[in-house]
This record gives structure tokens, C-alpha cells and sequence, in this order.
């Protein structure tokens, strides 16, 4: 099998979960550090499957990389080389596909519910029984459902969670998380976070955000298995 190509955009924001459950099921994959310079790939072909991560910049940014990527989604999509997306992953597909990204109208940081919407794409990739998770969030912006796809999941804060464009599936939450991941994240961003909870209740404080986070993030984990292994199924 050809490796997924996995798409790190800042160095604390690498795979995650995403990894381990590849490396369970032997399924290859290659790093690419685009935050290290590294050029996009020019043929999706090459992969088996590609994945983008997250990042604190946005899709809208005059970044010498972003164009790039987004014609190499588009090339994926007309290759039939499935994608995944995660927070700005699934921002930078939604863009490509035709959709927009513009500011949320909160910021939503922590970990907060996420609706399963009654639809048969959603029950394809979340099975007929969940209904709610809690998800790991970390976002500013979101985007919209870009055209032919549909929304499978939503949030108190966010409408759009996540969509799916047959074996493509974007999101705008994390599910790749690791309790390492987000204790870097709050140290990272300790301050801005502390200030924006006590004025903001889609945020949490870094104390929240790690409390019970290995149980949390278990927990997290079995969804994630879920929509990973219904990506999995799509790959060439």
C-alpha cells in the first residue's frame, strides 16, 4: 500500500491519535512538514490516502503553501484519493470543494459536546447508536458546507463540525487529540486561554481542559476509531 501522507502545518499540531491508530492497523505513513519548508506534493496519486492537520493560521492568510494545497485537494478529489481534515485541515478542503471559511461567532476552546446529526451519511460514519460525544476544540474561524456535501455533526457553538463529500471527511473539531497534545497546547497558550475563559463560555481554562483529560481523551479515542476506520475503508 502506497502512505498516507500526513500534512503537519506548525510542529505542535503533528498527528496525534491519527498515527497510532495507522501504525495498530500497519497502515503506512509519511510526514509531510510543510511547517519545516518541505513542498507540497505535486500528484495526490502518489498516496494511498492524504491527511491535514491543524494550525493557528488561517486558510485566508497570503501563505506561500496554501495554494498549493488547495489544488492538491482539488487533485485528490478528481483522483478519488481519499482525504481527512482536521480543525484547519478540514478548513483548507472546505475551501478547495468550494466552500468559504470565515470567522465563528465565538471562539470555541475545550472540551464541549458534539451533535451526531439524524442523516444517512452521518449514521455511515458514526453508526447508528451514537447520538453526542465530547470533542476537543480549539478554533476562531469554521467553515461552511462546500457544494454536494453534506453536514453530519454540529455543535452548541459551531454549526458546521463536520462533513463529509463521499470518502472525504472534514471536520472542524479534534478527534486526533492525545493528553500530551493538549497539555502542550495549554502551556503554549496558557495566558491568551485564562484571559478568554473568564470573559468567554465557549472556553475553557487550561485547568479544565486537563482535568480527568486521560479518561476524557479514552473516551474520544473510541470515536475517533469510528470515523477512522469508515476513512480507512475508501483507501486505494
Amino acid at each position: 500500500m502506497k502512505p498516507i501522507a500526513i500534512f503537519r502545518h506548525v510542529p505542535a499540531e503533528g498527528p496525534g491519535y491519527f498515527a497510532t491508530y495507522l501504525s495498530r492497523r500497519g497502515i503506512p505513513w509519511r510526514l509531510v512538514k510543510i511547517d519545516e519548508g518541505e513542498p507540497v506534493p505535486g500528484d495526490p496519486r502518489a498516496f494511498s490516502g492524504m491527511a491535514f492537520m491543524g494550525g493557528p493560521m488561517s486558510v485566508n492568510d497570503g501563505l506561500p503553501w496554501i495554494p498549493p494545497v488547495l489544488a492538491l485537494i482539488n487533485a485528490a478529489v478528481g483522483a478519488d484519493v481519499p482525504l481527512v481534515g482536521h480543525c484547519l485541515g478540514g478548513q483548507l478542503m472546505a475551501r478547495a470543494m468550494g466552500g468559504s471559511v470565515t470567522r465563528n461567532p465565538v471562539k470555541e476552546i475545550g472540551w464541549g459536546r458534539v451533535d451526531v446529526l439524524g442523516n444517512t451519511e452521518a449514521e455511515r460514519w458514526f453508526g447508528a447508536s451514537l447520538e453526542s460525544f465530547d470533542s476537543f476544540h480549539w478554533h476562531g474561524e469554521s467553515f461552511s458546507i462546500p457544494p454536494g456535501a453534506v453536514r453530519v455533526a454540529s455543535s452548541p457553538y459551531c454549526e458546521n463540525q463536520m462533513f463529509v463529500l463521499g470518502k472525504h471527511l472534514g471536520m472542524q473539531c479534534h478527534v486526533e487529540m492525545t493528553p500530551e497534545l493538549i497539555r502542550t497546547w495549554c502551556d503554549d497558550w496558557k495566558k491568551e486561554v485564562q484571559s478568554l475563559a473568564a470573559r468567554m463560555p465557549s472556553v475553557q481554562t487550561p485547568a479544565e481542559m486537563t482535568d480527568a483529560v486521560e479518561d476524557k481523551v479514552r473516551a474520544l479515542n473510541a470515536v475517533a476509531d469510528r470515523l477512522y476506520d469508515r476513512w480507512t475503508a475508501g483507501l486505494k
